[in-house]
């Protein structure tokens, strides 16, 4: 990848986890912002990222923070989002660029169609990337490469200027490594509640059911664990703030997608029940061969993580 040169002399992230570290890291590290500012509610995250040098200037004071940015990256639970654009946008300096990393866009796409925000730009987006850790310890600066980030404008927003500062945006994260796509709000919650969301409700489903059983202990669940429940068990890990507000933020698509998958479900139960080995083998073909196209598309190694030493700077 070519360098990109600095795109941002002044970013500001609202919120040090690990998706707001990582930004800044993956930032810092190809030299496309100058000064970065980091502003977080949580007094312990603001003391650790200032322990961890995360940043020039951490603060908790949202006005403060904002004010002379060039890019505001909001890396907040996807409900304060909304409240959070709402509460910047008469400190944004006009021309200036206004992102989040929400794993939902609709709601927010709303938010950032306010009046306020008029003078500044409001574009939606959305890395797809993570860990199950959080915090300011959780963030590295390779979790973007080889992913895709979402971007999704806002439709009414069609003048050259705001195309040009959503081509910006795109460069930004393309320096940071990731690949670009951009989409229409809506259609981004509907697929993100198949890769996405509907497995994250399955998994802390599963891995909620296994602890309820009666007739097995917590023990013999964690002792016996095989590859399969593991992988459940690390998603379901994942922060629950941050599942919480996506189930509620998406909870059309997501309902939508849960009762596609119950009758996919009931069909598996009625194959099993009824011996249908022909079926069951030819649903394994089929899903065996997508997990063989995403690793073909470079989306995922037979390492965990792609081998990254997470929460490492």
């Amino acid at each position: 990848m070519s360098p990109t040169g600095l795109l941002y002399p002044k970013m500001t992230v609202v919120g040090a986890g690990l998706i707001g570290g990582s930004v800044i890291l993956a930032a810092r590290a190809h030299g496309v912002v100058g000064e970065v500012t980091i502003v977080d509610a949580s007094e312990a995250h603001r003391a650790r990222a200032i322990e961890i040098g995360l940043a020039d200037h951490v603060t908790g004071d949202l006005a403060e923070a904002v004010k002379d940015a060039d890019l505001v990256v909001i890396a907040t639970p996807v409900l304060s989002i909304g409240d959070v654009a709402a509460a910047v946008a008469p400190h944004l300096k006009p021309g200036a660029t206004l992102t989040d990393v929400g794993s939902t866009k609709a709601t927010i796409a709303e938010a950032f169609r306010a009046p306020e925000l008029a003078k500044v730009f409001p574009i939606p987006g959305h890395p797809i990337a993570g860990t199950e850790q959080s915090g300011p310890d959780a963030g590295f600066a390779e979790l973007f490469e080889g992913r895709w980030t979402i971007l999704t404008p806002l439709a009414d927003r069609d003048d050259e200027a705001y195309a040009a500062a959503v081509a910006k945006l795109s460069a930004f994260w393309r320096a940071c490594g990731a690949q670009v796509e951009l989409m229409e709000e809506k259609h981004h919650d509907l697929v993100l509640a198949v890769v996405s969301h509907l497995p994250h409700l399955i998994a802390y489903t599963i891995v909620g059911s296994a602890a309820d059983l009666e007739n097995v202990t917590e023990n013999e669940v964690i002792k016996y664990s095989a590859s399969g429940f593991r992988d459940f068990t690390r998603i379901a890990a994942s922060d629950p703030t941050m599942w919480r507000d996506i189930f509620v933020a998406n909870k059309d698509a997501v309902l939508e997608m849960l009762g596609r998958f119950t009758e996919d479900l009931q069909a598996m139960s009625r194959a099993i029940r009824w011996g249908d080995a022909d079926t069951l083998h030819a649903h394994f073909t089929r899903t065996r061969a997508i997990r063989r196209g995403i690793v073909a598309a470079g989306q995922e190694s037979a390492e965990p993580n792609f081998g990254r030493d997470r929460g490492k700077h």
